[in-house]
């Protein structure tokens, strides 16, 4: 059995990697092959691109890489149809996937796109062109399937791996322990993002916010989390322009970072939701190329009232959000100081965190292999 699969960034190689192995438990002679990161390629994957190829941020960023990408969709289109696999499944970018699961689609090869694009907070018209590209989407959210009721496609919910994989009481002492860091101290962790484009832009304000929370109580502890050695290296060279900060970076240890935390300052993204299953008070920053963010607003793209993901899936603000130009070092502060003077504040999100790790527990990379089998089967002559 080969199965074709393209994932789009870190979180999508940590999504494949754990489906693929899910595949394998049910057909061991499962085959893969595509577009991946490390942990896919450790699970088994032959892959003939890396992930990194399609991390990107924003529709400026995008734009000016379009031609390569355009080129590298044709290549891969190519190389997949030669392969003709049982199902080809594409994980995440959804503006790189849809174009090749349609093509692939027209081809008669079985397609599923597996984490629904957040049409529930950014251009909703995308779901009749969702709908239109491949024949099933795997949802990682309880709310996403009600989004294509209307339209001819069918929409699975499978969980999230993510809260399976964490534990619904994660020890805090311990996660010091493994880190050598002390365990008295207040502890402040910062997750500038996993893409470069990000990480400039929120590290700064991060570090500023740092400094105003150390004049106050000079003994806190500041670790930084870095995603792999590009960005451990840019961290380390801002954090030098703060010579009287208590900080710290680690790399490829961000669970263990936010695990450590009194309060986590994070880039929006899957970060919130990592945050959130680990339990943690947050303050949460987004800030997109200045032109993005007039565009969207110019044709009002962004539909959702609120872009943690805590937020969106309580519907309520649970946390703080901070965006464009609120992303200071000031508020910033002033936010996790809030955090740290209300205990009854943290208390009450510890409950409420709880209940939303609980509704998204799905044992999800077992329930989307068992969908992407059934496919598999009903599409087979």
């Amino acid at each position: 059995m080969i199965i074709a699969l393209v994932a789009g960034e870190a979180s999508g190689d940590q999504l494949g990697a754990a489906l693929m192995e899910a595949i394998r438990a049910r057909e061991p002679d499962a085959r893969f092959f595509g577009i991946g990161g490390p942990l896919m390629e450790s699970a088994g994957m032959e892959c003939w691109w890396d992930t990194s190829e399609l991390s990107l941020m924003g529709l400026v960023e995008v734009i000016s890489h379009l031609p390569r990408l355009v080129r590298l969709r044709k290549q891969l289109v190519k190389r997949l149809v030669q392969l003709d696999p049982v199902i080809f499944i594409g994980i995440d970018a959804p503006d790189f996937n849809l174009g090749v699961e349609k093509r692939l689609k027209a081809k008669s090869i079985p397609v599923i796109h597996y984490v629904s694009p957040t049409v529930w907070a950014w251009r909703s018209g995308r779901v009749k062109s969702i709908a239109r590209a491949t024949d099933r989407v795997m949802c990682l959210f309880p709310f996403e399937p009600d989004c294509y009721r209307q339209q001819p496609v069918a929409a699975d919910y499978t969980g999230h791996p993510m809260a399976d994989e964490i534990p619904l009481q994660v020890d805090a002492v311990a996660a010091r322990e493994e880190l050598g860091v002390d365990a008295k101290n207040v502890c402040i962790s910062l997750l500038p993002g996993s893409r470069m484009s990000e990480v400039e832009k929120l590290t700064a304000p991060m570090l500023d916010a740092a400094e105003l929370l150390a004049h106050r109580d000079p003994d806190t502890l500041f670790l930084l989390a870095a995603a792999n050695g590009v960005i451990h290296q840019y961290l380390e060279s801002e954090l030098n322009r703060y010579p009287g900060l208590n900080g710290r970076i680690f790399s490829n240890k961000s669970k263990r970072v936010m695990a450590a935390a009194d309060v986590v300052i994070c880039a929006s993204g899957t970060a919130t939701l990592e945050v959130m299953l680990v339990n943690r008070p947050m303050v949460v920053c987004y800030r997109l190329a200045g032109t993005t963010y007039r565009l969207a607003t110019w044709f009002n793209l962004v539909k959702s009232r609120f872009f943690a993901l805590p937020n969106i899936l309580s519907s309520k603000a649970l946390v703080p959000e901070l965006l464009q130009g609120e992303v200071t070092g000031q508020r910033i502060a002033q936010e996790v100081r809030r955090w740290l003077d209300q205990p009854q504040k943290r208390a009450d999100l510890k409950n409420q965190f709880d209940l939303l790790h609980g509704q998204l527990r799905m044992n999800a990379a077992a329930t989307a292999a068992d969908v992407v089998l059934q496919h598999v089967a009903m599409k087979q002559p």
